[in-house]
């Protein structure tokens, strides 16, 4: 058993699970976000964007929030276009296009200069409930946490399946395993547990695409960010 009790333990250190890491801790709660690979968080699936339809308004009011969504993906963007422009300014939609790399080493850095933040490695495997009230988190090996409250943000990986062509496989992501354990305890206190399809596209190699016949879509011409801070300054140079 971890010696200190947290206020907070966030499991899964996706885009979720970081933005919630960051509010706790910068509320002055202290804090553990647990993830199952400390090398993936923050990171990219498919598509290396932030932003878009409807998407684009969350992340503004994320900021105006006080989280970090749109200061990384600011600082990590390498084109900058407000969907939309045709319509109405209620219907204008933000999105930038980020590397993927820089995007989640510029997450990581925030979050480890986040204080009250700590950091764990291993894979929860169930919940702590006392006469029906959370009280932690219990890991593959056996450890236990206790908290006064815990942030759930596995995405896909809570029993996760993978498809790809007749074939099925357990995983959360390509090439990452699955998390087993935390639906069963939910189930037991009454929650039901259903499963959400997302779905991958194939990836192509760059260099067997002719380029020539195709349409560029280029960045806005004047480029905004996200930000309403003053720590991110909009694109000067797009890819």
């Amino acid at each position: 058993m971890f010696q200190e009790e947290y206020d907070v333990v966030v499991v899964g250190a996706g885009h979720a699970g970081s933005e919630a890491a960051a509010a706790a801790s910068n509320l002055g709660s202290k804090t553990l976000l647990i993830t199952m690979s400390l090398q993936n968080i923050a990171q990219m699936s498919c598509n290396p964007a932030m932003g878009g339809i409807a998407k684009g308004q969350i992340v503004r009011e994320i900021d105006a929030l006080g989280g970090y969504s749109g200061i990384v993906s600011d600082r990590t963007a390498i084109q900058f276009k407000m969907l939309n422009k045709s319509k109405g300014p209620a219907m204008w939609s933000p999105r930038v296009q980020s590397d993927r790399m820089r995007f989640a080493e510029e997450w990581r850095m925030m979050l480890e200069g986040t204080p009250n933040l700590d950091f764990y490695q291993e894979m929860v495997s169930g919940l702590i409930i006392e006469n029906g009230v959370i009280k932690g988190v219990k890991t593959s090996l056996g450890v236990e946490i206790r908290s006064k409250s815990v942030v759930l943000t596995n995405g896909t990986f809570l029993n996760g399946l993978i498809h790809i062509g007749e074939k099925q496989f357990g995983g959360g992501r390509a090439g990452e395993s699955a998390a087993y354990g935390i639906t069963e305890d939910l189930i037991k206190v009454g929650f039901e547990a259903g499963r959400m399809k997302t779905g991958t596209p194939p990836r192509v190699d760059g260099r067997s695409l002719d380029y020539s016949k195709m349409n560029e879509e280029k960045g806005d011409a004047r480029p905004d960010k996200f930000s309403y801070s003053d720590v991110t300054s909009p694109l000067v140079h797009q890819r």
